[in-house]
Order: C-alpha cells, then structure tokens, then sequence
C-alpha cells in the first residue's frame, strides 16, 4: 500500500504539472489571441470610419472636401501602424507563444513521464527498500520544480 502511495503521489505531481502548463499557457494564448483580434477589429472600424470620411468629402464644398481628405488620410496612416501591430502581434507575440507553450509543455511531460518510470524501476528492482524509493521523492521534486512552469 505504501509503494501505491508513492506512485500515486507521482502521478498526482504528472498531472498537477500538465494541468498548469496547459491552464495557464492555454490562458496566455486565448488573450493574446483576442487582444490581436480586438486590435485587428478596431483596424476594420477604423478603415470604415476613413471611407465614410472620404464619401462624405465627396459630397461637400471644395474647402470642406480638402480638410475632410486630409484628415482621412491621417487617420488611414494610423490605421497602417494598427495594420502592422496586428501582424507584429501575430507573428512575434501569438505564434512563438503557442510554440513555446506545446514545447515546454512537451518537455515537462517527457520529464514527469520518464521521473515516474525511474520510480517505477525503482519500486520494482527492490519493492521493499522502503528507504531508496521515500527518497527517491525529495529528488523528484526537485526535478519537477526544476522544470516547473
């Protein structure tokens, strides 16, 4: 029963790591996903503002029609540097984020996995050695604080 303990306790330190890396990780992906979304619809609201600018441009005397173009031009360039901040975002910020996120995410279960089987091994090569496999535990925590998330 108490070599079950152990084991238990193993896998219950696995799963905490994987439901963190993937919780917070997740979490991280979703916002700056929505935050690049968001910026990417203001873009969109932005550049229907600036075509209603220049309709309405259209539709008015000369000195009216010239300031209204060039505030539309103004406010269309500020959309370019919107327009780049959404791709900057997606590119550098979205993207490495995810990769990073399945990477780590991959090396902490790899690690957790292979922490388990040398426990295992252990517990089988000699099941009554009480003594190696209870300190087998401090070992494994510090290895699994080492690649903590």
């Amino acid at each position: 029963c108490g070599m079950q303990t152990l084991e238990n306790r193993g896998c219950t330190i696995m799963e905490n790591t994987v439901a963190n890396a993937e919780k917070y990780f997740g979490q991280f992906c979703t916002l700056m996903a929505s935050y690049a979304r968001k910026t990417a619809k203001l873009r969109d609201k932005s550049d229907l503002l600036v075509k209603q600018l220049i309709d309405y441009a259209n539709s008015e005397n000369p000195e009216l029609r010239s300031t209204m173009k060039n505030f539309a031009e103004e406010l269309a360039k500020v959309q370019d540097y919107r327009q780049a901040e959404v791709e900057r975002l997606e590119m550098k910020v979205v993207e490495p984020l995810k990769r990073y996120g399945i990477k780590r995410f991959n090396k902490v279960r790899n690690n957790e996995i292979k922490q388990l089987e040398k426990l295992e091994r252990l517990r089988q090569k000699s099941p009554s050695d009480r003594h190696t496999l209870v300190s087998f535990i401090p070992h494994y925590k510090t290895q699994e604080n080492m690649y903590a998330i």
